[in-house]
């Protein structure tokens, strides 16, 4: 590539509406020109969760005007962008087609070459605009509804180390504040609490812990935490802190478990790399005791941490325009207006199903 590059990306994968215009220069620096994500927290709240109809009319009703909004900021028209990149996968499908969708016909009506965009993908390649991060690194995304470490080879290279095998680390938060009473989203919540509890009053088990493989699994953890609150009944506040703290300080010790393992993979693999890098991403990121834990198991290792800014790590548009840029940097070549949605898209795409498979393909 040998001259600077202007991408439009557009994410509708969940409960955040998002558009961002972002350029890449010949040497690889990026910059965000332009971007806005509009939350749908207040919408969602009340049930406890995503409401997947909810969400889908919600991204029809904002997305107009937040492309609108994101190219003004930019101090770019249509006219001045060389592609646009939409969230393709994996997701909740109204929202992916609304996304989708709108991608298609802005690129029908510009002429511009469509990047329909896996939305890991986009979290994987983030520390690239953030730190200039180079390949081979390793990544761990623990959000709502991912929580995998995945060797990061190069664009569109990815190996899958580890996977849930049952919830997602975010969905566990969610799902123990919510058997609290502690309103969604329960990540936030837990957290809170969990500053004015004592971590050592509950004996939570550690998943796969000492295991070989790098899988991870959180459902057993979950209950754990049920069958405490149900011995004490009723719960004080400070018996909700205890557990909240307990829970993370569970949490915490199977990540050092987990990663930990990763890292000594990756230094055998990659003897030659100076210094490689751990990249974090996603919602759960913003935990600060995990980020804690994280980084001293890097330093321990002599690891590079990297934790993109917050607004980064939770879904956004600038990561699917990095993604479209990244992509067109390599020579992969643009995407047909017929490309579908899709719900489910590993990363990985030899890698074995372990949540299952449909008519969507596998889940992770």
């Amino acid at each position: 590539m040998s001259s600077q590059l202007t991408i439009l990306g557009i994410e509708t994968s969940c409960d955040e509406t998002a558009a961002a215009v972002v350029t890449r220069a010949a040497d690889g620096h990026g910059e965000i020109l332009g971007e806005v994500v509009l939350s749908q927290l207040e919408e969602h709240s009340a049930y406890g969760g995503v409401v997947p109809e909810i969400a889908a009319r919600a991204h029809v009703e904002a997305l107009d005007s937040l492309i609108s909004e994101a190219l003004l900021r930019s101090g770019r028209t249509l006219a001045d962008v060389d592609a646009i990149a939409a969230t393709s996968g994996p997701g909740l499908i109204g929202g992916l087609i609304v996304g989708l969708m709108t991608g298609k016909a802005i690129a029908r009506a510009t002429g511009k070459p469509l990047y329909a965009v896996n939305h890991l993908e986009g979290h994987a390649l983030t520390a690239r605009l953030t730190d200039g991060v180079a390949f081979p690194y390793l990544m761990l995304l623990v959000s709502g509804g991912h929580t995998q470490l995945v060797l990061v080879r190069g664009v569109d290279d990815y190996e899958r180390w580890g996977t849930t095998i049952d919830d997602a680390l975010g969905e566990a938060f969610d799902k123990t504040a919510k058997l609290l009473g502690l309103p969604y989203p329960g990540g936030p919540a837990v957290e809170r609490m969990a500053k004015s509890g004592n971590a050592e009053r509950f004996t939570f088990p550690r998943p796969l812990v000492g295991e070989a493989r790098l899988d991870f699994s959180f459902s057993g953890l979950k209950t754990a935490v049920r069958q405490a609150a149900q011995s004490i009944e009723p719960v004080t506040e400070q018996d909700i802190a205890d557990i909240c703290a307990s829970f993370q300080r569970a949490v915490s010790r199977t990540l050092k478990d987990r990663i930990g393992r990763g890292l000594e993979r990756f230094r055998t693999l990659y003897p030659d790399v100076a210094t490689p890098a751990l990249v974090v991403a996603g919602g759960v990121a913003a935990n600060a005791e995990l980020r804690a834990t994280l980084q001293a198991l890097c330093d321990k290792n002599r690891f590079r941490f990297i934790a993109p800014p917050m607004a980064l790590c939770t879904d956004n548009a600038a990561m699917i325009a990095w993604a479209g840029l990244e992509r067109m940097a390599v020579g992969l070549s643009a995407d047909d207006l017929s490309v579908a949605p899709r719900s489910r898209w590993p990363l990985d795409k030899a890698a074995a199903t372990v949540l299952g498979s449909g008519k969507r393909g596998a889940k992770a």
